[in-house]
């Protein structure tokens, strides 16, 4: 057996990348293994999405993030992450998937990937929640017209466009594609636009559909995808609408199989929440650790960059404290 890494991050996101910096900090052996770019969920974001914090608040590694506008683009970030990688000079292996994470007899993790296999005294899973969307699971949703994931508008100009959603990704996609042109129709399971949307953002998107720009159904759900239209349940019974897309943007989640592969436990609710130690980050198996957004299971909103950077010291610090 080659000789074991200290810490092996599965993970190559701001979090990701954040636990690396600390890792170097106290000259711990380490590698990052990410299965796509760096910060592969940034680069897969909206080409102009603009985030709801602060570029201080995405700041890692005590590294300044200078933004002209008062709150950061996709642009921006990537610029920044790569600056980090640049100063930092991670040891990173990117595009190589990591399939497996299994404890061995000895305590030591043997980590496969796709490329290779890797041991490791500890390892911390940062993988985020953006490649699984949470499907409608209605017929048709098969379809090639139906999309999970949006880029930009412009192949949606002049178009029949269905918006699933009310949430930041939905919101931002109705009023691009209607700007460029499109006939924006918007599909709500609830009675009005959701309170976490940017609020800078909801009075436009409110406004829109006040005016009648931007249809809308509150309280309904498609039941029926078809090649030129689909079928939706609403309050007051079901209608039939045109459209050529369907940008259905429910939302994602993390892949909870792999961490129980791994012998995460997950809570027994629909949040599915991993058992760990807020205080160390530690999961239910020793040496594992969680950080970012994949701590919180299906409640994906809990945990931004702003807000769980401060969990790759918690994991560090544990790790050299024993």
């Amino acid at each position: 057996m080659t000789h074991p890494y200290d810490l092996i991050i599965v993970g190559g996101g701001p979090i990701g990348l954040a636990c690396a910096i600390e890792a170097k900090k106290k000259k711990l052996n380490y590698l990052i293994i990410e299965k796509g770019a760096i910060v592969n969920s940034i680069f897969n974001y909206p080409l102009y999405m603009t985030f709801f914090s602060t570029a201080e608040r995405l700041e890692i590694g005590d590294i300044p993030f200078n933004c002209l506008a008062p709150k950061p683009g996709r642009q921006e970030a990537l610029e920044y992450y790569r600056n980090i990688h640049r100063y930092f000079n991670f040891n990173i292996h990117l595009f190589e998937k990591v399939t497996e994470v299994q404890k061995t007899e000895s305590k030591i993790f043997r980590i496969t990937t796709d490329k290779n296999f890797y041991d490791a005294r500890n390892v911390v899973i940062a993988t985020g929640f953006y490649d699984i969307p949470i499907e409608m699971n209605v017929k048709g949703e098969e379809l090639p017209k139906v999309r999970h994931y949006y880029k930009e508008a412009h192949e949606y100009a002049f178009r029949d466009v269905l918006v699933v959603g009310a949430n930041n990704s939905s919101v931002d996609a109705a009023l691009e594609c209607w700007r460029k042109g499109a006939n924006v129709t918007m599909v709500i399971r609830k009675n009005e636009i959701n309170n976490r949307v940017k609020y800078w953002v909801k009075p436009d998107i409110e406004n829109r559909i006040a005016e009648g720009s931007i249809n809308v159904y509150f309280e309904s759900n498609i039941t029926e995808i078809r090649e030129n239209e689909a079928e939706i349940e609403t309050p007051d019974g079901k209608v039939t609408v045109k459209n050529d897309f369907v940008l259905a943007l429910t939302g994602y989640r993390p892949d909870l199989t792999f961490l129980e592969k791994m012998g995460i436990q997950l809570s027994d609710d629909e949040l599915k929440i991993p058992q760990y130690n807020a205080g160390t980050m530690e999961t239910n198996v020793e040496g594992l650790f969680l950080a970012g957004v994949v701590c919180g299971g299906m409640e994906t909103h809990k945990w931004f960059i702003e807000n769980s950077r401060i969990h790759a010291n918690r994991i560090v610090d544990y790790i050299t404290s024993k």
